[in-house]
């Protein structure tokens, strides 16, 4: 550009002297006027040189400048946003249920309920090689408010996981915030299409109970020759009197949960054989009710369970027990509460399978009245997809005297991503 430049400057000079010879005679200039004209006309075209190049210079420094802003642009903004994109995980599962089920009891009414059970989106991020972030954002019967009437539901909304995991060594973790309680089979992978059954199995809903999540942290181990341990300080239950201290119901959620009286967790977990899991877990809370209630106690549970898938055959089988301390749960039988299932199944093709389910529970174990339910339940899934289900089963429930009792059939479907 430059070199244009200097060539329209001497042909501009060029003209110039020939306008300054052939000036017409009126002009009566002498041979020393006319040089002079001329060269202050050079004069004048040589300024105008050095400021078109002024300008020229300036103008390569803005696009100079503008190219660098440009790139500071695409590596401060785009590329972040790509290797954040890359790093964060989206994921989810839900299940739809229809419930028809007969209430056997006298004057009891039937179960006739078509419910979106459970809609969860799940999100992780990753930060760095060590440091990692899991949550669970879970809405539970679809609403959890009726929008027509303004009266409550039964719907609820809240988090079911949403902690930092921080990678210690090759074979030692850590957990830190809102915790999945790390037993049982199905509290900690409890999506529809990793289980038989429309419905949880009541034992782990009832006594564990699943899924139960409290706020805290927790130390993984991996101990080689299958052995892990897990042990994990959280938050606790507050169970009531006015609910006769059933532990499902002690659930707080980590939602301005008391926290006067912590919890403890240690689980041993063996999964030397492929396709087999063979677990142990305690649980000890020196308050079960979070000082409430001046006449309860501490709180322990007990659990084992196996589960096994071996080719086509898979079975299930777990017991806890909960043993709480106080004149309160006594009076009321609840100082003892206790259930177990067995659960064989036989999955004949790589979509068919078929189950069939024994459980008994009773929250109230420790008196002598008959407060135990039984439930014998038979069905079958069906996978189109590896992570997309359809069941259905078949339940006949024994319930306590005065107690409801559901006879029927449950249809369902389920999905993961």
């Amino acid at each position: 550009m430059s070199h244009r430049l200097n060539s329209i400057t001497r042909a501009a000079i060029a003209v110039s002297l020939l306008a300054c010879f052939a000036a017409p005679a009126q002009a009566d200039m002498s041979m020393e006027e006319r040089f002079k004209a001329m060269e202050s006309r050079m004069d004048s075209l040589e300024r105008e040189n050095r400021a078109l190049k002024g300008q020229l210079q300036k103008a390569e420094q803005k696009v100079e400048v503008a190219g660098e802003q440009l790139e500071k642009i695409t590596v401060q903004g785009t590329s972040p946003k790509a290797a954040w994109a890359e790093k964060t995980q989206f994921g989810g599962y839900g299940e739809l249920h229809l419930n028809k089920l007969n209430n056997e009891k006298p004057g009891g009414a039937s179960k006739d309920e078509l419910d979106f059970h459970r809609f969860v989106l799940f999100m992780g991020h990753q930060f760095n090689d060590r440091v990692r972030f899991f949550s669970e954002l879970e809405v539970e019967h679809a609403l959890s408010k009726d929008t027509q009437s303004g009266t409550a539901s039964t719907g609820l909304v809240g988090l079911e996981q949403a902690y930092l995991d921080f990678t210690l060594s090759d074979s030692l973790s850590a957990k830190a915030g809102l915790l999945l309680m790390p037993v049982g089979i199905i509290s900690e992978t409890h999506e529809p299409p990793t289980f038989y059954g429309v419905e949880r199995n009541p034992v782990e809903t009832n006594i564990i109970p699943t899924t139960w999540r409290e706020g805290g942290a927790s130390l993984s181990a991996r101990l080689g020759n299958g052995f892990a341990v897990d042990g994990a300080i959280t938050s606790g239950l507050k169970t009531t009197a006015g609910k006769n201290y059933a532990v499902r119901d002690g659930r707080q959620h980590v939602a301005n949960a008391p926290a006067k009286d912590p919890a403890y967790t240690a689980r041993l977990k063996w999964t030397g054989i492929p396709g087999v899991e063979l677990a142990g877990t305690v649980h000890y809370q020196s308050d079960v009710t979070q000082s409430a209630d001046a006449a309860a106690g501490a709180a322990r549970l007990y659990e084992t369970h196996a589960a096994v898938n071996k080719g086509q055959f898979g079975l299930r089988a777990l017991y806890a027990n909960w043993s709480l301390d106080g004149n309160g749960p006594k009076a009321v039988g609840a100082n003892k509460q206790n259930g177990w299932y067995v659960e064989p199944a036989w999955k004949f093709t790589e979509q068919w399978g078929v189950f069939a389910r024994h459980s008994r529970w009773d929250n109230q174990a420790g008196d002598a009245a008959d407060s135990q339910y039984r439930q014998t339940d038979v069905g079958v899934n069906y996978w189109p997809h590896p992570d997309v289900v359809v069941k259905l089963d078949f339940q006949n429930q024994k319930s306590p005297t005065g107690k409801d009792e559901y006879d029927g059939y449950n249809l369902g479907i389920g999905y993961q991503f």
